[in-house]
């Protein structure tokens, strides 16, 4: 793997990795192949609507965003196999999947924050720099729906394996689900805010160094929510899938 923005192969070539992470943790019982078996569904329905021709205003140009999105995940992942550097956010949710403690939607959620608040802007800036990225707005708010629709259907897959979970979203009140939904159309909202930044291409390794030390930040706050939340994970995790390999195999399917 490797190679960012050229990387080879187009989506199908993300699809590809992204299949050999997954096979790879299930083989080896890793939660790193949580994150990675949602993320597939992600470009696979990129994917999809792409061969549809008529869902995004410029295909060609999606399909480049697709590919250095996930190229900016599959780089961090390879470095962080290999015990080379990759970035704080990156580095905080490759570390908590060796935990046992987390629940399942922690070790999800971290990849999530690290992807969309770090890499998503930075993808889009890198596809469209300069006023190219005002053009990208109606595109960049359809992946957005994308993401939206498939974090959604997850969270029916970690109903299915966290029971207490479940119950806590059937009864109401400030869920994980909530909490959950609330963070991610925040940080869709913020990636845009943040891709305007970094077009321009001034100060453009300052603004990644200070987002990665935001999203870092919010990673820690995941990590370690409070002795109310974490009361409350601690019970959730009583109830949960133990298995890792199913675990992925559920989020996968």
């Amino acid at each position: 793997m490797g190679g960012g923005v050229d990387r080879a192969g187009g989506i199908d070539g993300v699809v590809a990795d992204l299949t050999t992470i997954i096979d790879d943790c299930i083989d080896r019982r890793s939660r790193l192949g949580y994150f990675a078996a949602l993320y597939r569904k992600v470009t696979v329905a990129v994917r999809d609507d792409i061969a549809k021709g008529d869902v995004f205003e410029d295909n060609e140009r999606m399909e480049r965003l697709d590919v250095v999105f996930a190229g900016r995940y599959l780089d961090a992942y390879d470095a962080y196999a290999r015990g080379e550097p990759c970035r704080r956010s990156w580095q905080i949710a490759f570390d908590a999947a060796a935990s046992s403690r987390l629940i399942i939607v922690q070790n999800l959620l971290l990849g999530i924050n690290a992807h969309i608040n770090l890499d998503l802007g930075a993808a889009a800036a890198a596809v469209c720099p300069g006023d190219e990225i005002d053009g990208l707005r109606a595109d960049f708010d359809r992946i957005n729906e994308i993401l939206a629709y498939l974090s959604g259907a997850a969270l029916a897959d970690i109903d299915e394996l966290s029971p207490w979970l479940a119950l806590l979203n059937r009864v109401g009140g400030r869920t994980e689900r909530a909490i959950i939904n609330f963070s991610i159309d925040v940080a869709r909202r913020e990636a845009w805010s943040f891709a305007l930044k970094l077009a321009p291409g001034a100060a453009h390794d300052s603004l990644m160094a200070r987002r990665d030390d935001e999203t870092a930040a919010l990673g820690h706050l995941i990590l370690h929510p409070g002795p109310l939340v974490s009361a409350a994970n601690w019970i959730i995790k009583a109830r949960e899938a133990s298995n890792v390999a199913d675990i992925i195999a559920v989020l996968a399917d």
